[in-house]
């Protein structure tokens, strides 16, 4: 399956997605400011609202989170050092699932649950590298992934530079443009990779 063209695709921009929805999301706990509109003074201590505002009021330890969140998003998109970054993701996305499923949040448990398993297929998809961790022998693979071009290196590089930018704009029509900007650029890496894949 590793040696799939379409598999290593996927791995990419799973990748990509999962760093960048780290990003957007660290950046305004990176700013000081609360994640959600709702104020939660008032709330019941048992919801989820009251513990968010628990978190916001803490200061440095909700900016702590948001740095966490940011570096292992960042690795993430930079596929030479993913495998990093998805050790650093692994705990904190499995924190927050036990989070949306600890408290009311209707819907969010199966979105923090679908990031969860995806990280855990990242996880098995380089099982042969994470096996030393669990004293196994690393399996070596000489074998030329995609994801050691360098086009894929600069295009998480790009994503990482543009995914902050809508969070300082505040505006939903330079969010649309930055989005649309994205999808096109990795459009775009998508065609030339697959033009370039008889390489491997």
């Amino acid at each position: 399956m590793k040696n799939n063209t379409y598999a290593q695709i996927f791995v990419i921009y799973l990748r990509y997605l999962l760093g960048f929805s780290f990003i957007f999301a660290s950046i305004v706990k990176i700013q000081g400011l609360p994640f959600t509109t709702n104020d939660g003074i008032n709330s019941p201590i048992n919801s989820a609202w009251h513990y968010f505002e628990t978190m916001y009021q803490s200061g440095i330890y909700w900016r702590f989170i948001g740095v966490g969140q940011f570096i292992a998003g960042a690795l993430l998109l930079t596929q030479r050092y993913a495998k990093l970054g998805l050790l650093l993701f692994i705990p904190i996305i499995a924190n927050i699932f036990v989070i949306t499923i600890s408290y009311e949040f209707r819907g969010t448990p199966i979105i923090t649950g679908l990031i969860l398993l995806s990280s855990m297929f990242l996880l098995y998809w380089d099982w042969n590298v994470f096996r030393v961790l669990v004293n196994k022998n690393i399996k070596l693979d000489y074998r030329k992934r995609l994801e050691n071009d360098t086009l894929w290196q600069i295009t998480g590089l790009i994503f990482l530079i543009l995914t902050p930018i809508p969070k300082f704009f505040n505006t939903a029509t330079a969010a649309l443009i930055i989005f649309g900007l994205m999808l096109l650029i990795g459009l775009i890496s998508l065609v030339i990779g697959f033009k370039k894949r008889k390489l491997y």
